[in-house]
């Protein structure tokens, strides 16, 4: 599906946006209009082309990169629906990488304006060009220059009024096109007709501003326009061109995709002005050396078909059965060329740069890979990877089935790096992180449906741990006849607090050889087993325990013996050193818009949080970073909240700081919560 045409080749553009801003419906509308779907499907009956998984279906929303490809004026462009939810950036983050041109998609609503700038932001840090579609136009409120004042607020990069809706009793029937000089009337599901420019003196305004913000990167044009020449077309479509794809300017188009209005426009803009696949390659550093090199978006295993890889063809070109190379020494076999319009495969002989199409069966490549045709092949360049903000513990129902539950994990990390698997010893636990509670609740659907897994999920556990206020000596004694050579082991110990932080020691004073030197290390081991489980139910930390005295018997002293008069004394001892609970408390900064902050700080307070500040959000025009120490255990559905404050925007990180002491009612509810799981179990 490459195009024929000998001048332009393929381009591939990444639809983006916030969640129902109508990205799915935008894609099959250009689907729709090009021919590549003879009919057009609709996301509340679940017959679009994308989201064919039950899981989005279930949702009505994107939960993973939608891949199409189609035919515009006999050029080929491949458009990436990436979902709209926070929760799967990390999809639209790898799948950036390699396109040419993203278009993000917007509702005309001031209200929502914020939940732009999580896009906005890193389309201009990477310098990929964007245009700014302004949808549902015909179901807008209010003017659009009040609209497009507050979208500035999320944009680092000047907005560029391209067009200006025609409005009829307060509804939007058509637009002019300001670079055209053109007006048009919309057509439910036809192209628009051209008409007269009715209000002739509003078009010449808008005209002279959007003319205004390209001479502020040509002086040319600006010393036109100061000499009141009217600067020609080719010079404007020109200015246009190179601003856009120099990432100077965000040009904003405004249509509906429901009604597919303004889709021909947005086409032809992209056409006309999205860069060809050389510089999204320069981008990424590499260098036109002749190679073969390929991008490799995102990693999908499909039911039937095995392992497949989105990728971008950056240069050179890919035939079937052709070996790729990675920098590492990792190399597979394209074991099958396929172009992808959603859940659709053609399979194709060969490829060249510019096509995006899915690779079969590279078993050792994983996305965000730069893979060559030559063993030297350039690095990878690093992703923004986001962190975890949200755990589920996870468990097979059935424990013949935890082998299969590790392996099916692993390939939906494959397919997300977003998802982090960790294995907690201490806790007998085995937890999924990941960007939210819908991230998690459909990673966990998809193992149960594309694996047969029957699974049991519930809140990660807080690994608490616990520790001792005062010092004991105690006598732990282990005695036991029962014919033959018996058990005997005797020990004292010291048992007495460490500062906070220092962990374990153990401390030999024996002299005279009351307890040989042998047996000193099973005493240790003892003592370490002991502290796996203290008298709260929890770990033992910043404790000294000194073997300083003890006896033993020729014959029946062992190593077992030692061990077991070790945890002897240490079952007896703790609980007379005042043994107390301690909860990690972890470094938290929350990133938010501005208008959240003093919303968060509450949060923080409400949470038993302690705030250390807030600054400006270094980078992020209109948002701060709360810094503040908090209790793990209120952390973890601290991200349902933030994002209920933020219109699903709000984020943070966390690193571990330090442990501290829970007393009172709420250190017996978690010591009586663990007594009785622990009985349950």
């Amino acid at each position: 599906m490459s195009s024929t045409n000998g001048g332009r080749g393929p381009r591939t553009v990444a639809l983006v946006g916030p969640y129902g801003s109508g990205k799915t419906t935008l894609l099959e509308s250009i689907l729709f209009t090009t021919g590549a779907a003879p009919r057009k499907g609709s996301v509340s009956q679940s017959n679009t082309v994308g989201d064919t998984s039950p899981e989005a279906r279930a949702r009505q929303m994107s939960v993973e990169i939608n891949c199409a490809t189609t035919n515009y004026l006999d050029e080929s462009f491949t458009f990436l629906d990436c979902p709209g939810s926070i929760e799967f950036l990390q999809d639209t983050l790898y799948a950036i990488q390699g396109v040419d041109a993203a278009v993000v998609v917007i509702e005309p609503e001031p209200a929502k304006v914020q939940m732009l700038k999580p896009y906005l932001k890193r389309l201009a840090d990477l310098k990929i060009p964007h245009i700014l579609y302004v949808n549902k136009i015909d179901k807008a409120n209010g003017s659009l220059r009040e609209i497009l004042a507050t979208l500035q607020d999320a944009s680092d990069t000047p907005l560029l009024l391209r067009q200006i809706p025609i409005w009829n009793d307060g509804v939007a029937t058509g637009f002019i096109d300001l670079a055209l000089e053109r007006a048009f009337a919309y057509r439910p599901h036809a192209p628009s007709e051209t008409i007269e420019i009715a209000d002739k003196d509003r078009e010449k305004e808008a005209r002279f501003a959007m003319l205004e913000r390209l001479a502020d990167y040509d002086e040319h044009l600006m010393e036109e326009l100061l000499s009141d020449v009217e600067p020609p077309r080719e010079e404007v479509f020109g200015d246009l061109k190179r601003e856009f794809a120099e990432c100077l300017v965000v040009p904003v188009l405004i249509g509906s995709a429901e009604g597919d209005h303004g889709i021909r426009r947005l086409l032809k803009a992209l056409r006309h002005e999205a860069p060809q696949v050389s510089t999204a390659a320069a981008r990424l550093g590499l260098a036109a050396n002749g190679d073969t090199i390929v991008q490799v978006l995102k990693t999908v295993y499909s039911a039937h078909g095995g392992k497949l890889s989105l990728s971008r063809v950056m240069s050179g070109s890919l035939k079937d059965g052709a070996v790729l190379h990675a920098a590492d020494g990792r190399d597979s076999r394209v074991g099958g060329i396929f172009a992808l319009v959603g859940a659709a495969q053609t399979k194709l002989a060969e490829v060249k740069a510019g096509d995006t199409v899915a690779l079969v069966r590279l078993e050792s490549i994983t996305t965000g890979d730069l893979l060559s045709s030559s063993k030297t092949a350039p690095l990878k360049k690093a992703v923004e990877m986001l962190p975890p903000v949200y755990r589920l513990a996870i468990e097979a129902a059935d424990r013949k089935d935890e082998v299969k539950l590790t392996a099916a994990i692993a390939k939906l990390i494959e397919e997300d790096p977003s998802l982090h698997f960790e294995q907690n010893a201490a806790l007998h636990e085995m937890a999924l992180a990941g960007q939210g509670e819908i991230h998690l609740k459909v990673a966990v659907e998809k193992l149960m449906s594309k694996y047969g897994l029957k699974l049991n999920t519930r809140p990660a556990s807080v690994p608490y741990k616990e520790t001792i206020r005062k010092s004991v000596n105690q006598r732990g004694r282990h005695k036991r006849q029962s014919g033959g050579h018996g058990q005997f082991g005797d020990v004292v110990i010291e048992i007495k607090p460490l500062p906070r932080g220092s962990g374990f020691t153990f401390v030999d004073e024996i002299v005279g050889g009351v307890v040989p030197k042998q047996w000193i290390p099973s005493v240790e081991k003892g003592v370490v087993e002991y502290l796996k489980n203290g008298p709260l139910g929890f770990p033992v930390v910043d404790i000294c325990v000194t073997l300083n005295d003890g006896s033993y018997h020729t014959v029946d002293s062992s190593d077992a013996a030692f061990q077991t008069a070790a945890r002897v004394g240490m079952q007896e001892g703790m609980p007379l050193c005042s043994p107390v609970l301690l909860e990690p408390i972890m470094h938290v900064k929350i990133h938010v818009p501005s208008d959240a902050t003093a919303k968060v700080n509450g949060v923080v307070s409400g949470r038993r949080g302690q705030l250390l500040g807030f600054d400006v959000r270094s980078g992020w025009k209109g948002w701060d970073t709360v810094e503040a120490e908090m209790p793990q255990s209120e952390i973890g559905n601290l991200i349902i909240e933030l994002r209920s404050l933020t219109q699903g925007v709000g984020t943070y990180e966390m690193e571990f700081d330090h442990l501290a002491e829970l007393t009172g009612k709420l250190a017996d509810q978690v010591v009586a919560s663990h007594k009785s799981e622990k009985t349950a179990a």
